[in-house]
């Protein structure tokens, strides 16, 4: 009797391959779509196959105003501030996956968005959360989906005394420092 060892997936300079019984083809393609929860390197479970990134959006007219998103109650961490984002793309740049996660919870920021900086959270080897900072010339958004409850543009000081987001919040005195860093003078 034969034995029959499970076929190896292994990477390849063309993509993922499938060595089977001496057969060698493509397995089902990877999911575009980066929703669903990965378990990490570190043990943790974290939302984001391809990883996650958000971005805080800066306006300033003499001080600096940055638009935080309230959590839904019933989303994860709800009823927490944060700022819009979700899981990453296959191939998807921590950007633009910002800019799309954006566009859908709060809607399209207006033309010449300048990128200020990012944050990048790297808690185990497979994953990361990246929050960009975007300068925008005028405050915009409003609730557009079921993960938002409401938007406010806030100073530094307000966004401080807010009840945030855990991964939020740890990674807030890093963004502050580049939303500082956009105010003139």
């Amino acid at each position: 009797m034969a034995t029959i060892t499970p076929p190896a997936v292994a990477w390849a300079a063309g993509g993922w391959l499938w060595h089977g019984v001496g057969v060698t083809s493509r397995p089902p393609s990877r999911p575009t779509s980066g929703d669903g929860f990965i378990r990490c390197s570190d043990g943790h479970v974290r939302w984001g196959r391809y990883g996650a990134a958000g971005v805080v959006f800066v306006a300033v007219d003499g001080v600096a105003r940055v638009l935080m998103q309230l959590r839904s109650a019933w989303s994860h961490e709800g009823g927490t501030w944060s700022c819009p984002g979700g899981a990453l793309h296959l191939d998807e740049s921590p950007v633009d996956g910002a800019l799309r996660e954006a566009t859908e919870e709060i809607g399209a920021p207006p033309a010449g968005t300048r990128l200020i900086g990012q944050h990048v959270f790297a808690p185990a080897t497979d994953w990361t959360y990246t929050t960009v900072v975007v300068q925008v010339d005028a405050p915009f958004g409003a609730a557009l989906n079921f993960e938002t409850e409401t938007v406010e543009w806030l100073t530094v000081g307000e966004v401080d005394r807010r009840a945030m987001h855990p991964g939020f919040a740890s990674a807030w005195p890093h963004v502050r420092a580049i939303v500082a860093s956009a105010v003139p003078g």
